[in-house]
């Protein structure tokens, strides 16, 4: 549950000798620097420890970030996320820069030897990402090469063994639509774009597609698997020993091929002669070339699973509902215990959290949380993805904000919330700047919008009274999140890069901040539903809504009623009313107290 936010092993000494054996190892196979993303071959957000290359090198464990290694330099590459967590845990012998593609040629260009060549591992980069980088650097005279081997691979003597977890069928009751029914409409999809099949290298949209759920990432619920599918319909899955049973075997029918994974690469090279459909932006660069070499044409396309997963059923929209019930309750008893406790200045962060997971697991329905909680009182909430762990667990001490971002997985939804709670006197401005942030996530759940609008349109609403004072932060608004599944998943999200319109069913956080460096940190986050077009009375044109599915109230003691609007103030009040409605039957007397007070109107 908690990770350490110290160099790897704490130690110095071992950081750097470990870039002393990656250089050692560069020297071997003749390269003047070498490539390491946080990154494995499914290219997706989330890695098992096996892969987790960029934390072993650096001691970095956020989950975007790159590092070069150069035999004199090294540099380490993350967004506005990270730069206090980089600072906190990555050794000096890393220079710390912007996770941009401009800023890594330019850096390599500096750093590296006129003529240099780079490596990289094919296998964990994108085939976009490559050519780019490509580009840049060969106007300043330095190459990127292909390694035949990863070069941390090569030095990493106790890498954790890859995950073999067993993969285990989701139910119709729970999925919405049949296996079936959803490689036909999928195979369809692909048969439109003149393809013979699709490579799916996404594992959560083979997951998905398949009905299957898996154990192979901490907090995930998805198998790390590769995936064929034809424009008919027929499928062939690769799994590692141990992963399958016989009830998976029932599941997946006869028209579903099992095969080992190491058999994946022979089944790309028979596919010559073929036409592939392959998502440039997410499929591994190796997948590619091993597809052209082998004689196959190339269609290049999204991948074609993950609008329609984005784009919540029925089923999946009332599972999102009852989990956040359930979920919503276990916040509210974790609340009244933190108020009741926190006064008297013994909690740590590290107990919040666990309690946090107690009273979750005390639903008898969670299966895991979603991700490691983010526990930050006083300061470190500043940090916008703090892990605590029992060198930096700090306890919450009156006159400060704790903010607790968290979630649960249940076979019926994911769920994920932030609220940023006062103990005692809040620091100065920090309520003004609370009820901005509200303003902002107000706004959001409110919007009404037609068809064709983005994600990155609604994003601005959420920052325009940040703005108007002067005041931002550093990460989008709301991400996509899966019907049991990873708690970020795309293609919609709502930030400055969220370009995907957004299509009734999609389902999306709703979480606004600011981050006061060295004092507080706030956020402020719902789960929402994209609703159907309707034309209200009087229009002439259809529109879409946010439906909000979070159950839990807040902190009304950081809100400044006076900067809300009226319209703002009846949001919250009816929000508030629909929390202790859906929620307090579900508590016993004193929390049910608790909720009555936490959601009375202002």
């Amino acid at each position: 549950m908690f990770q350490n936010f110290s160099a790897p092993d704490g130690d110095a000494a071992a950081a750097a000798a470990r870039l002393a054996a990656i250089r050692a190892r560069m020297a071997e196979v003749g390269v003047d620097g070498f490539m390491i993303p946080r990154a494995d071959a499914h290219q997706g957000e989330y890695v098992p420890p096996s892969d987790e290359r960029l934390a072993w090198a650096t001691g970095f464990t956020g989950s975007a970030g790159m590092a070069v290694a150069l035999a004199e330099r090294a540099a380490i590459f993350v967004d506005g996320r990270y730069t206090l967590q980089a600072e906190t845990q990555v050794p000096a012998a890393f220079e710390k820069r912007v996770l941009d593609a401009g800023e890594t040629a330019s850096w390599i260009a500096e750093a590296a030897p006129e003529g240099g060549v780079i490596g990289f591992d094919p296998w964990l980069h994108g085939r976009d990402a490559i050519a780019a980088l490509r580009k840049r650097l060969e106007k300043n005279g330095r190459k990127l090469e292909p390694t035949s081997s990863n070069l941390i691979d090569d030095v990493w003597t106790d890498r954790p063994p890859p995950p073999a977890a067993a993969i285990r069928p989701q139910k119709d009751e729970h999925a919405g639509e049949a296996a079936m029914a959803k490689r036909a409409r999928i195979g369809a999809l692909i048969e439109e774009t003149g393809a013979d099949a699709a490579v799916l290298t996404l594992p959560d949209s083979i997951a998905w597609l398949l009905n299957i759920r898996g154990a192979d990432i901490p907090r995930n619920p998805i198998p790390l698997v590769f995936a064929i599918l034809r424009s008919d319909g027929r499928a062939t899955l690769f799994v590692r020993v141990g992963q399958v049973d016989d009830a998976l075997r029932d599941h997946l029918g006869t028209d579903v091929a099992l095969l080992a994974r190491d058999e994946f690469e022979a089944a790309l090279r028979a596919l010559a002669g073929s036409r592939i459909l392959l998502d440039q932006t997410t499929a591994p660069l190796a997948v590619a070339s091993t597809l052209e070499d082998a004689g196959a044409e190339i269609v290049w396309g999204r991948d074609p699973c993950v609008l329609p997963k984005a784009i919540k059923n029925e089923v999946e929209k009332q599972g999102a509902r009852d989990a956040h019930i359930r979920d919503g309750a276990a916040m509210a008893r974790f609340l009244a215990w933190l108020d009741r406790e926190a006064p008297g200045g013994e909690l740590t962060e590290i107990a919040i959290a666990k309690r946090l997971e107690e009273e979750r697991r005390a639903t008898n329905q969670l299966l895991d949380i979603s991700f490691d909680t983010i526990a930050g009182a006083g300061p470190d909430g500043a940090i916008v993805h703090y892990r605590v762990n029992r060198s930096t667990d700090r306890t919450l001490s009156s006159g400060e904000l704790m903010l607790i971002d968290s979630g649960g997985q249940y076979v019926d939804g994911t769920t994920d919330i932030t609220r940023t709670i006062a103990v005692g006197e809040p620091p100065e401005d920090a309520a003004r700047a609370f009820t901005l942030v509200l303003k902002g996530m107000i706004q959001v759940s409110m919007a009404r919008f037609p068809q064709g609008t983005t994600g990155r349109d609604l994003d601005t609403l959420a920052r325009a009274a940040l703005w108007r004072s002067g005041m931002d932060y550093d990460h989008g608004t709301g991400h996509g999140i899966g019907s049991y599944l990873c708690v970020h998943e795309g293609p919609q999200s709502l930030s400055r890069r969220g370009h995907v319109p957004l299509e009734p069913g999609m389902m999306c956080s709703n979480e606004p901040g600011y981050y006061r460096t060295g004092a507080f940190g706030i956020r402020i986050e719902n789960l929402i539903i994209v609703t159907e077009p309707e034309t209200p009375d009087g229009g002439d044109r259809a529109m879409m809504g946010l439906e909000t599915i979070t159950l839990c109230p807040i902190d009304r003691r950081l809100i400044v009623a006076d900067m809300l609007t009226a319209e703002e103030r009846d949001w919250l009040n009816a929000y508030h009313a629909r929390v202790r409605a859906e929620i307090w039957r579900l508590l016993d007397e004193p929390d049910a107290a608790w909720l009555e007070e936490a959601c009375a109107p202002i």
